[in-house]
């Protein structure tokens, strides 16, 4: 979905497409991370919501139940305690929240020609694994945040505890989503054997930070399902989650490894 400096039309344009998901049969939904403000430092707090409630909260709520959905609620600037959180929502089917996942890893690099960020400027980081329940089956979703795709023991951690499929409402550049937006996400998909779901907003050139756009979705073999444009677009796909149990068997990388060594 294409952001907005307008929180409300971000609200809406953000339950529209929810609901356009749900009717075309969708039964879990993936919204970008900072779906409700821009992804620059100076509306994180100004945009923040504290929960139990808020309008993006509220929203994310109601259209859970509306569609009998499970909803990962892309992320919003979380308020707590006199921090602020880059923080993912997941609601189920009848409007329970499920998770709750802070970023782990913030964005502050500074790469000459390309982007400079400093989300440790006005954001905290969250210091949990996080995986909910997963409609359907015994297994879990997994839950990450952007940056938190480069860090490969996050998404071991949640392979071990049950994933076999991962959402990471993300928002890379026109710099970092070139070089790795794809070979990342079928990376951790390939070490992990499992599903892999990423989602960000639709692109906006002139915006103050321009995000890469292409959600994609991998399953556990490495195989690209679905990828979206770079402007605004839904995309709904098939996934079967007997996959990930047919490639854990056929090559059965998480029971060699080698615990006792590393």
């Amino acid at each position: 979905m294409a952001v907005t400096d307008d929180k409300a039309r971000n609200l809406a344009r953000a339950r529209e497409m929810i609901r356009t998901a749900g009717e075309e049969g969708s039964d879990i939904v993936v919204l970008p991370e900072m779906f409700n403000c821009p992804y620059d430092s100076q509306y994180f707090a100004p945009f923040a919501e504290e929960w139990p409630h808020g309008p993006s909260l509220n929203m994310l709520r109601e259209t859970a139940i509306e569609g009998r959905i499970l909803l990962v609620g892309g992320s919003i600037p979380e308020r707590h305690q006199g921090s602020i959180f880059n923080t993912s929502f997941v609601f189920g089917p009848s409007g329970e929240l499920l998770a709750r996942h802070r970023k782990v890893h913030l964005f502050d690099v500074d790469i000459p020609g390309g982007i400079t960020f400093k989300e440790s400027d006005t954001l905290s980081p969250g210091n949990d694994v996080t995986l909910a329940p997963l409609t359907g089956s015994s297994g879990k979703l997994g839950v990450a945040v952007c940056y938190d795709i480069r860090f490969p023991e996050l998404f071991r951690r949640m392979a071990l505890g049950g994933a076999m499929l991962v959402a990471v409402p993300a928002a890379f550049n026109l710099t970092t989503g070139p070089a790795h937006w794809d070979l990342l996400f079928r990376t951790r998909a390939v070490d992990n054997q499992v599903f892999v779901v990423g989602v960000s907003p639709a692109r906006l050139p002139g915006a103050s930070y321009v995000a890469f756009g292409h959600s994609i979705l991998v399953d556990p073999w490495g195989e690209v399902l679905a990828m979206a444009a770079a402007s605004e677009d839904l995309v709904v796909s098939e996934i079967d989650l007997a996959r990930v149990e047919q490639v854990r068997r056929e090559l059965p990388l998480l029971k060699h490894r080698r615990a006792e060594l590393y």
